[in-house]
């Protein structure tokens, strides 16, 4: 299918997602006129939500297989901005597919290249340093050019397309902002780009349920001068890794309030390292201090900048909430600043952070209606109609965002004059297509089916069934229980009773008492099968069908069963559910 449509419309320009619509993360849209294809982002999605159900993910990315069968035609991977949503999986990228030349901003660049390096990758793409003012780059009938957005981090950018079809521009992750941090949103050129006429706009919806305007990043810096001064205590102040601006807001807040300040956190550590070194984050070396120094000085003069505003079990804040950090312990008093909201699906797990860090003594303050401790980095609906109003494009295509964002965004830009037919509400896999000036829809033109590619650990898993899935799922609420036997296959007697070995599940003198009543019982029921004619697989389900049963009637679990059988002819393993993955 994929090389008849390609064949069919090789003189039109198609643009499509392979990551980003349906769901906010995983970034990954494309840009194709004849055999120039262009990527635009290659980030991933953390799992949230769903670990509950998968067990060990620690990340979702695009399904790249459009892109292998393709390859020949790459010509560049464009970076919007440095992002994990956005960056995060181009080391994956890199392992399946072949990427001549990376766009991107300074500050994404430096970010992709330590990410590279820590992934050991053998072979580096050839790096192009984009900026906004830089005159257009050309591959054969397609120019492209950028604009300066704002955005929570450094050197975000939109990115335009000219090809013989039409003019294709997309915003990147952005807000309006009238009094930024960093850089300004360059409204006025993006009223000219609107002036020179835009066939097709991608623009961001992840806050598109959000009315008005977003909350001013200055407003934020000033809330948190005023807790650094007054706060009697430490304060520990969790916040994204990848909010730069934020960060520094919160460093130089510390500074003027005579707090020395202790970074704690990978991801953190190395978003300040490497921004201090590129000078987006000020901060004198003296301001800094290691784990070592946190008792030299008085509760009142120490701030802790930390990882874990999403309730992350291994961050910083959790292990420090749970008591479980090497270091710092949450002392009487301590106040603890979430300046960060929650990605949704993680609220839970902020919640039982909040309760537990209540629960120590400390005083918890986390963003509201009424407190100014964060300031999205994504535009609100009125932000979004400003936008679609100096854009004035002819076709509109929300992207990055949930079904309900994008449709929300669509219904936006219909009420400021996009007419209805002209807005395109695609999936992962659709494409709009380019010919002449005018633009249609394909729904499944690139690919039939949306598929999610996991990652576990650096181990790339294609598809996980639903059977995984469960398995998992049971191994993180209810442990697992291998049986280990030994028989004589060829006379069918039971030469080693079952042991019964559990992990995750035994926690008390009553449930110790049962699994010797389950070993007892899958004895007796072993031994009557094997009287008569019998197999391996028959026994296999004597095993779990005795276990299931005593261990979900008597304390209400159902562990993964694992039956191992071994023969004693044979001095090997002789049955395996080898069907499960732990």
């Amino acid at each position: 299918m994929i090389e008849n449509s390609i064949n069919k419309i090789s003189s039109e320009t198609l643009v499509f997602a392979l990551g980003g619509l349906g769901e906010v993360g995983k970034n990954m849209y494309c840009v194709q006129y004849q055999d120039s294809l262009f990527i635009i982002d290659s980030g991933v999605r953390f799992p949230g939500v769903f670990l509950e159900n998968m067990g060990k993910i620690d990340y979702i990315i695009p399904d790249f297989t459009y892109l292998k069968q393709n390859q020949s035609k790459i010509k560049a991977l464009i970076i919007t901005h440095g992002h994990e949503d956005h960056i995060g999986g181009i080391p994956f990228l890199l392992q399946q597919v072949y990427i001549p030349l990376i766009i991107a901003p300074r500050f994404a660049s430096i970010l992709i290249q330590e990410k590279l390096i820590d992934a050991k990758t053998t072979e580096s793409p050839n790096f192009l340093e984009a900026t906004a003012d830089m005159a257009p780059i050309i591959f054969g009938e397609v120019k492209i050019d950028f604009i300066e957005m704002t955005h929570s981090t450094p050197d975000s950018f939109g990115v335009r397309f000219k090809t013989p079809n039409g003019t294709i521009l997309t915003t990147g992750d952005f807000k309006v902002d009238l009094s930024p941090i960093g850089n300004d949103i360059e409204l006025a050129k993006l009223a000219r780009w609107g002036e020179e006429g835009i066939t097709l706009l991608l623009a961001d919806s992840t806050n598109a349920e959000q009315a008005g305007n977003s909350r001013s990043e200055k407003a934020v810096a000033d809330e948190l001068k005023i807790l650094c001064r007054e706060t009697k205590g430490r304060i520990l102040i969790v916040t994204f890794a990848s909010n730069v601006y934020r960060i520094q807001q919160i460093i130089q807040s510390a500074i003027n309030s005579n707090r020395k300040i202790y970074v704690d956190g990978r991801s953190m550590e190395k978003t300040v390292a490497v921004a201090r070194k590129m000078g987006y984050i000020k901060c004198p070396d003296s301001s800094l201090i290691d784990y070592s120094k946190l008792g030299a000085y008085p509760d009142n003069e120490i701030l802790i900048l930390c990882t874990g505003s999403q309730g992350e079990p291994a961050a910083a804040l959790s292990r420090i909430a749970s008591g479980e950090h090497k270091y710092i312990k949450i002392k009487y008093k301590d106040t603890v600043i979430f300046s960060s909201s929650p990605i949704p699906g993680n609220g839970l797990a902020i919640n039982q952070m909040v309760n537990t860090l209540t629960k120590a003594n400390a005083d918890v303050l986390t963003s509201s209606s009424i407190s100014n401790l964060h300031a999205s980095g994504h535009a609100y609906q009125e932000e979004l109609k400003l936008l679609l109003k100096l854009a004035k494009p002819k076709y509109f295509m929300p992207i990055h965002g949930e079904y309900r964002m994008l449709k929300l965004h669509e219904r936006l830009a219909n009420l400021v004059g996009v007419p209805k037919n002209n807005t395109f509400v695609c999936v992962n896999g659709d494409a709009v297509v380019l010919k002449d000036g005018n633009a249609y829809y394909e729904p499944e033109y690139v690919q039939p089916k949306p598929v999610d590619v996991y990652v576990d650990g650096k181990t790339i898993i294609t598809e996980i069934s639903k059977d995984v899935i469960e398995d998992r799922k049971k191994l993180g609420d209810d442990g697992v229980v291998g049986c280990v036997l030994v028989i004589n296959a060829s006379s069918n007697e039971l030469i080693l009773n079952p042991t019964l070995v559990q992990h995750g599940f035994i926690v008390t003198d009553n449930e110790i008492e049962i699994l010797k009543y389950a070993q007892d019982l899958v004895t007796t029921r072993l031994r009557n099968a094997l009287r008569g004619k019998t197999t391996f697989k028959q026994l296999k389900e004597v095993i779990t069908t005795t276990l299931d049963d005593v261990f979900e009637s008597k304390i209400k679990r159902k562990p993964i069963i694992v039956p191992v059988i071994l023969d004693k002819n044979s001095k090997k393993i002789a049955d395996l559910m080898g069907d499960i993955f732990i």
